[in-house]
């Protein structure tokens, strides 16, 4: 049976969208790669560009400026890292072990990429970007408040203001991973002791008992 004009327009058209959304992810696949190797600054559009085999002016039909791709690049790899973490904490077993998992998937991530990681926290950009971020570090302390408040419900962790503790956890995780992290950093500290060093401190700011 033959097709209506009807019939293949439509379809041409979804084969359209498909491979525009093709491209389009591939576009933020590659700028991920390309930050990943050299921070936001090395991302220009002809890199971008070339890492996903396109044309420069391809990524313009995409995305209005580099500035949007950069969000959609901040935003695809931030909730990669939230997935990981919910995934880790829900593979462990008891209050003490979750909490571990969360922090310590956190910190080792970050510790096995640090050139994306720097870039992702504290690499200097766009005020659009740094709005992203603290929207998702407002996503990772209200995960981590409720994590809290389990804790303090079943007795595991001392009575508190969870959403201060949660604040004080991300705290300490940020700014004890800004040396590590860093482009320039010098510390020979092997990334499994530095994980280590700050679930014991995070373990300390919500008084859970050191090996429970």
């Amino acid at each position: 049976m033959s097709r209506s004009a009807e019939q293949v327009a439509t379809a041409a058209r979804a084969g359209q969208t498909m491979q525009g959304a093709g491209t389009r992810a591939r576009l933020v696949h590659a700028a991920a790669e390309v930050i990943q190797e050299g921070g936001w600054g090395s991302a220009s559009v002809g890199a971008i560009a070339k890492r996903a085999g396109v044309a420069a002016g391809t990524l313009y039909r995409h995305f209005p400026s580099k500035a949007e791709l950069f969000l959609e690049v901040f935003r695809a790899v931030s909730e990669r890292e939230l997935a990981a973490m919910r995934t880790a904490q829900v593979a462990a077993t008891g209050m003490a072990a979750r909490f571990e998992a969360v922090v310590g998937t956190y910190a080792g991530r970050a510790l096995r990429n640090r050139r994306l990681a720097w870039a992702l926290v504290y690499e200097p950009l766009d005020a659009a970007v740094d709005l992203e971020r603290l929207a998702y570090r407002r996503t990772y302390c209200k995960g981590m408040a409720a994590l809290i408040r389990e804790g303090i419900e079943a007795g595991t962790i001392p009575p508190q203001d969870a959403d201060l503790a949660a604040a004080a956890v991300v705290g300490v995780i940020a700014e004890t991973l800004v040396g590590p992290l860093s482009p320039v950093a010098t510390d020979s500290t092997s990334e499994d002791a530095i994980v280590r060093a700050i679930v014991t401190f995070c373990r300390r700011v919500v008084g859970l008992p050191a090996g429970s």
